[in-house]
This record gives C-alpha cells, sequence and structure tokens, in this order.
C-alpha cells in the first residue's frame, strides 16, 4: 500500500507499540541506505514536508535526517508492507546518508551490479557544464548532441559486430562503451535511463 496523509491511520500502529521500522532505499539506484523508526508524527511530517524524518529513540524526539549534517532525504514515496506494521521508503539522498560519511549503513555488504548504473549516471550528470579539459565526459557534453549521438551510432555498430562475430571479449567491452555513450546522450537530451525503463514498464503491461 502506497501510505499517504489520509490512509496513514491504517497501519498497525498498536501492534508495533506506535514505532514502525522503516528502511530507506535509494529512489534512483535501489541501494538500501539505511533503517529508522518512524511513529505517527514522523510520519505525518516526512508526507507533509518531502523530507524523511524519524522518531529518535535516544533523543525521544523527532529528527530530519541530515538536519545537522545537511544529508537530507527527498521524499519520492513510502509504502507499507502486507501486515501494515513496516515501511519501505524511496527517497533521492543529499550527499552521504550514513553518520559514518559513506552511502550506505551497509557500506561493507555487497550490492547488485545493476545499481551501478545509477551511481554512473548521477556522475556523468554532475560532469555536465564542467570544463571540457577535465574529462572525457565534458568534453563530449561540449561537441554537442550532434556528436554524441555518432558516437552512440559508431557504439551500436561496434557491438553489433563483436556479437556476429562471436567474440565475447570484444562484445563485452563494446556493450560497456554503448551503455556509456547512450547514457551520455540522455543526460545532453534532460533526459534519463529513467525515461526509457519507464517506456519498457509501459510496453510490459
Amino acid at each position: 500500500m502506497i501510505v499517504t496523509t489520509e490512509n496513514s491511520n491504517t497501519l498497525a500502529w498498536e501492534k508495533m507499540d506506535n514505532l514502525l521500522p522503516a528502511i530507506v532505499q535509494d529512489a534512483l539506484s535501489g541501494k538500501v541506505l539505511m533503517q529508522g523508526y518512524m511513529n505517527q508524527d514522523a510520519l505525518s511530517t516526512t508526507l507533509d514536508s518531502g523530507k524523511v524524518t524519524f522518531f529518535s529513540r535516544s533523543k525521544q524526539r523527532l529528527w530530519q535526517k541530515g538536519e545537522t549534517s545537511g544529508n537530507t532525504l527527498d521524499l519520492v514515496s513510502v509504502a507499507a508492507d502486507c501486515d501494515f506494521d513496516s515501511l519501505l521508503v524511496l527517497a533521492n539522498p543529499n550527499g552521504p546518508t550514513c553518520h559514518t560519511g559513506v552511502e550506505s549503513c551497509w557500506f561493507e555488504g555487497n550490492t547488485p551490479s545493476f545499481t551501478f548504473l545509477a551511481d554512473l549516471e548521477r556522475l556523468l550528470a554532475a560532469r555536465k557544464g564542467a570544463d571540457p579539459k577535465s574529462s572525457y565526459t565534458a568534453s563530449l557534453y561540449n561537441k554537442g548532441i550532434k556528436r554524441i549521438a555518432q558516437k552512440v551510432g559508431e557504439e551500436g555498430v561496434e557491438t553489433a559486430l563483436a556479437a556476429t562475430v562471436h567474440d565475447k571479449e570484444e562484445l563485452k567491452n563494446e556493450a560497456a562503451d554503448l551503455l556509456y555513450h547512450l547514457t551520455v546522450l540522455l543526460q545532453a537530451s534532460d533526459m534519463s535511463l529513467d525515461d526509457a525503463l519507464s517506456v519498457l514498464r509501459e510496453r510490459q503491461k
């Protein structure tokens, strides 16, 4: 269930002593960032303000993530599980989430490989407007859409050729080049990989 201000009272507050565990997940990469606890006031504040807010069990008060560090979490959505006694919070992080200064509180664990695409996309987006001499990506943006599109075409052909000759090592490398240049092209067009994925989601219905 997607949680809203209107239906939040249907959650199993009494069952959980008015504190529900809330797992925060990066809305773009899918990485699990942290866990906190929310009471009804914390959830209401989160939904109203758009900033993820918890109830601090140690301080016994509401606590907005990043209120001191500035590493806040911008809310995308809140969902309840099937028993209505835990919450999954999708958010866009503004800086590292863990108090140790790293991206996730589970920094010693492995993350699924696909999450790297989101990391790459954020990195490439940050290169827009940078000095063309500072990186290959910045130089591509500086050359404009036409040149970037040309590179996508070239890498697409090279990927296909590698597949036709059954050169798996070359196919792997060319596919990586294609993904990279396609991501740059989308960013240069003020779009993202999610725009393409949303089309695939619709086609699957």
